[in-house]
C-alpha cells in the first residue's frame, strides 16, 4: 500500500478494517477503540480479501474463531450488552448458509435494541459465474439474494457495489450503532469480487476519532408535562427498564426514587438496576414478576416508565396496570415514549430523570403508599427464602438459583435466556450489584446462553479480572447450541455453566398443560416418535469439549461442585436434575395473552379458554 499525496490505495477489505482500527470512544474518561474485535468463520466468501485485511492486525483486533454463525452473533450481542452499547464486535461470515446462520443473531439483536456489526460475504458484482456456489437465484430479479433477508433485522443494512461507497456507509453503519434511539446491529454486504478491488482512498478517512454517546435533553414542555402529572400522583410507581444502565443512569434513578420516596419496580432487561436491598425496590413486575411489583402495579395511578419499551411481558400484556392509571414513557426513543398513549419524555434518562426531578421541587409520595409497596415486597422476599430453600422436595431452577446466589461473589454476571429460567432468575435472584444480570428475553432465544455467557466473558475479562461469568442454562437450550463451551476452552475465557435437566422443553409443558391441553411433544417422554427415550450424559459431553464437568444429584452438591468452579480457571459444567412439573416459581404472575382454542374437543381445553378470556376484561386499550 502506497500513499499517493493525500490518498492511500487500499482494497475495500483492507479499507473496512483500516477504517475500524481508528474509531475510538470515550468510556469513564478512558479512549477505547470501539470495536472489540470480531467473531469470525471463514470461507470463500470472506477469507481471500477480509481475511487478507484482518490478519496484520490480529494483535490489536482480535478475530475469535466461531464454532456456528449464529452463537457468533449471540456472543457479539452479549459483549456490546455488558459494555452498554458503548463497544461492539463484528461478525464475518461467507457467503451463503454461513451468512444465514446470523439471522437469528442479527434478530435478536434488532430486539434487544444492541450493536452488531456484520461483515458478509455476497455473490459477485459482475454476475460473470453466476451462479455461484450457495447462490439463491431469483429469476426475474437478480439483485435479490439472501443477504436482502437481513433488511428486517437490522437497522441499517447496505451492499457495497462499489469502492468509493465505503466513504459513506462505514460512519453510516457506526453512527447507527451508536445512537441511542437507533442502536442496533448493521449488516453490510461485502461482493465476492469487490473486496479485493482498490481505490484511492483520502487518507483523513482513516483518522484517528473519538466518538461520544448523544445525550439527547427532553422538551421542556415535555417535562412540565410529566411534572404536572407527578405532582398530583396519590399513587406513583416508577418501572426501570435496560435503558437506565445503557443511559448510565442507575444513580439518577435511585437519587430521583429516594428524594421523592417513589417506588421502584424493574423490568427483565432492568434487573440489576438496583440491587435487592435497596429499600425502594419492590421487584421484578410483569408475567414473570413478583407479587409485590404486580400488586403495586395495579394500585398506581401514575406510572414513570424509564428506559423500557414495555413488551407484554412487562405489561402482562397490558392487564398489569389500572386501566385509567397514567403513564409517562421516559425514553431517548420516541417509538417506545409514546406507547398506549403515554405521555412522552423523549431523551436521555438520566439527563431526563435530573431535569424531572428538579421539575418536581419537594414532592414526595404519600408516606402511606411508600410503606405498602416496601411492605409487599418484604412479602415476596419471604416467599422467595422459601421458594429457593431446599431440602425435603424435588430439585427445581429455584433451588440452583439460590444456591448460586448465596455463594457467587458481588460482581458476578449471571447469563441466562428462553424456555423457563429467565421468569425463575427475574423473580428468585437477588441482585447483588449493578448490572450483573443478563437475561435474554427481547428475542427470548434458545441457544444464547453459553455463547451469549462466552461473549459475556470476553467483554468482562477487559475490565473485571476477579469476577465470575455464570450460566444457566436448561438441557433444551444445551441441545440446541453447546459448541462455544469448546470456544470458551481453547480461548481460556472461563465459564461456570448449570445444565439444569427437567426432561425436554419442559417450561412449554407447563403452558401446554395450563392451556387445558395433554403433554405432546416437549418433554423426551411424551414424544410419539420416539419409542425409547434416555437422558443425555451432559457431563461427558462437556469434558469432551475440554472443560471439567461434573454432575451432582441434589442442591447441597450443587454448591460444593461450584466452590470448586469459582476456585478453578478453567471452563466447569455442572449437571442437576430438576424436576419438570414441581418447583416452579407460581407466584407473582400477571396474566399473559396466549393464543387458546376456541373450538376442541378436549373439555378442559375449553374450560381453560374460558378462563383465559375472563381475563381479558383487565386489558387496556391503546395504541
Amino acid at each position: 500500500m502506497t500513499a499517493q499525496g493525500q490518498t492511500i490505495r487500499l482494497t475495500v477489505a483492507q479499507a473496512i478494517v483500516r477504517y475500524l482500527m481508528n474509531q475510538f470512544i470515550e468510556i469513564d474518561g478512558v479512549e477505547t477503540r470501539i470495536c472489540g474485535g470480531g467473531f469470525g468463520i471463514f470461507g470463500h466468501g470472506n477469507v481471500p480479501c477480509l481475511g487478507e485485511a484482518l490478519f496484520p492486525v490480529q494483535d490489536e483486533m482480535p478475530l475469535y474463531r466461531g464454532q456456528n454463525e449464529q452463537s457468533m452473533g449471540f456472543a457479539a450481542a452479549a459483549y456490546a450488552k455488558y459494555h452498554l452499547r458503548k463497544r461492539f464486535m463484528f461478525c464475518t461470515a461467507s457467503a451463503g448458509p454461513g451468512t444465514a446462520n446470523l439471522l437469528t443473531a442479527s434478530a435478536l439483536a434488532h430486539a434487544n435494541r444492541l450493536p452488531i456489526l456484520m461483515l458478509c460475504g455476497d455473490t459477485f458484482l459482475t454476475r460473470l459465474p453466476d451462479p455461484v456456489l450457495q447462490q439463491l437465484e431469483h429469476f426475474g430479479n437478480p439483485t435479490l439474494g439472501l443477504n436482502d433477508a437481513f433488511k428486517a433485522v437490522t437497522r441499517y443494512w447496505d451492499r457495497i457495489t462499489h469502492p468509493a461507497q465505503v466513504i459513506q456507509s462505514l460512519p453510516a453503519a457506526l453512527n447507527t450503532m451508536l445512537d441511542p434511539a437507533d442502536c442496533g446491529p448493521a449488516f453490510l454486504g461485502l461482493p465476492q469480487d469487490l473486496q479485493g478491488w482498490s481505490y484511492d482512498y483520502p487518507v483523513s478517512f482513516f483518522d484517528r476519532r473519538v466518538h461520544r454517546i448523544r445525550r439527547q435533553a427532553a422538551d421542556a414542555a415535555e417535562i412540565a408535562e410529566a411534572m404536572a402529572l407527578l405532582a398530583q400522583a396519590k399513587r406513583p410507581m416508577i418501572i426501570a427498564g435496560g435503558g437506565v444502565q445503557y443511559s448510565g443512569a442507575v444513580a439518577a434513578l435511585t437519587t430521583f426514587a429516594e428524594t421523592h420516596a417513589i417506588p421502584v419496580v424493574e423490568t427483565i432487561a432492568g434487573r440489576a438496576n438496583m440491587v435487592a436491598e435497596h429499600a425502594l425496590n419492590i421487584g421484578p413486575v410483569g408475567v414473570t414478576g413478583s407479587n409485590s411489583a404486580n400488586t403495586i402495579a395495579a394500585e398506581a395511578d401514575v406510572i414513570l416508565a424509564v428506559g423500557t419499551r414495555l413488551q407484554d411481558f412487562t405489561t402482562g400484556s397490558w392487564t398489569a396496570f389500572a386501566k385509567d392509571a397514567q403513564i409517562i414513557g421516559m425514553n431517548v426513543g420516541r417509538h417506545d415514549a409514546t406507547k398506549h398513549l403515554s405521555r412522552p419524555v423523549i431523551g436521555d434518562a438520566r439527563e431526563s430523570l435530573r431535569a424531572l426531578s428538579q421539575a418536581l421541587d419537594e414532592y414526595r409520595a404519600p408516606i402511606a403508599w411508600t410503606e405498602h409497596a416496601k411492605a409487599e415486597r418484604a412479602t415476596w422476599d419471604s416467599y422467595v427464602a422459601d421458594n429457593v430453600a431446599h431440602g425435603n422436595r424435588p430439585n427445581s431452577y429455584a433451588q440452583a438459583i439460590g444456591v448460586v446466589n448465596d455463594l457467587c461473589d458481588t460482581r458476578d454476571r449471571i447469563v441466562t435466556a428462553a424456555g423457563g429460567l429467565p421468569a425463575e432468575v427475574t423473580a428468585n435472584w437477588r441482585t447483588r450489584d449493578i448490572g450483573t444480570v443478563d437475561v435474554e428475553f427481547g428475542f427470548s432465544c434458545m441457544g444464547y446462553e453459553i455463547a451469549g455467557g462466552w461473549g459475556a466473558r470476553i467483554a468482562q475479562t477487559e475490565r473485571e479480572s476477579t469476577a465470575d461469568t455464570i450460566v444457566f442454562a436448561g438441557d433444551g437450550s444445551y441441545l440446541l447450541m453447546n459448541s462455544d463451551i469448546y470456544s470458551s476452552v481453547l480461548t481460556q475465557k472461563k465459564l461456570i455453566i448449570l445444565v439444569l435437566d427437567n426432561g425436554g422443553f419442559a417450561v412449554i409443558n407447563k403452558l401446554q398443560n395450563n392451556t387445558g391441553n395433554e403433554s405432546f411433544n416437549n418433554l423426551i417422554k411424551d414424544c410419539p416418535t420416539v419409542p425409547d427415550p434416555f437422558a443425555v450424559d451432559f457431563e461427558a459431553h462437556a469434558r469432551s469439549m475440554g472443560a471439567d464437568a461434573v454432575t451432582v444429584a441434589n442442591p447441597t452438591e450443587l454448591g460444593e461442585a461450584f466452590k470448586r468452579a469459582k476456585a478453578s480457571d478453567k471452563t466447569s459444567v455442572i449437571v442437576m436434575k430438576v424436576d419438570a412439573y414441581e418447583g416452579w416459581t407460581n407466584e407473582g404472575h400477571t396474566w399473559w395473552e396466549v393464543g387458546t382454542a376456541e373450538v376442541s374437543e378436549n373439555a378442559n381445553v375449553r374450560e381453560k379458554h374460558a378462563e383465559w378470556e375472563a381475563e381479558r376484561v383487565k386489558q387496556r386499550q391503546g395504541m
